[in-house]
């Protein structure tokens, strides 16, 4: 099962987009999926409030897991992790004109705007937003590691 159709699986099971997406990444982010869940379980529905979609928080803490803090430089280390963070916001956001749930909720969301969903066959909205957010965290993580050889 490649990790696209592991986050889907995991949607339809009933996990929230952060918890589908960020077990999606366990074996990058080191966590266990049962970490994931535990660690996601708050973010859905925009941390309940409609606010910043759950899966943004869940690829901003898959960015910071690949990215580990320096404790000799923390401010350094945060400045890194979040340049990541604002650029995956910036890309997802032009991609589906917004970063909060409700809003996205309330759009639109065709399978087209993600390989992944097309691959898939998904057609669910919130599952097309969470391969759209995976597929900019791979991009991300891809584009850091050649920066850095």
């Amino acid at each position: 099962m490649t990790r696209y159709e592991q986050a889907v699986a995991y949607h339809k099971k009933g996990f929230n987009c952060n918890q589908s997406l960020l077990a999606s990444f366990a074996d990058i982010t080191g966590m266990t999926e049962q970490e994931c869940f535990d660690l996601g379980a708050g973010f859905g529905a925009g941390a309940f409030t409609g606010e910043l979609c759950g899966a943004l928080t869940g690829g901003i803490m898959v960015l910071g897991k690949a990215t580990p803090v320096d404790p000799a430089d923390p401010v350094g280390s945060k400045r890194r992790t979040g340049a990541l963070g604002k650029e995956f916001q910036a890309r997802f956001e032009a991609k589906y004109g917004s970063l909060r749930c409700t809003p996205l909720l309330k759009t639109e969301i065709k399978p087209e705007t993600s390989a992944a969903a097309m691959e898939v066959g998904t057609t669910n909205r919130c599952e097309i937003l969470i391969l759209a957010a995976m597929e900019i965290v791979e991009e991300i993580l891809a584009e850091r590691q050649a920066a850095n050889g």
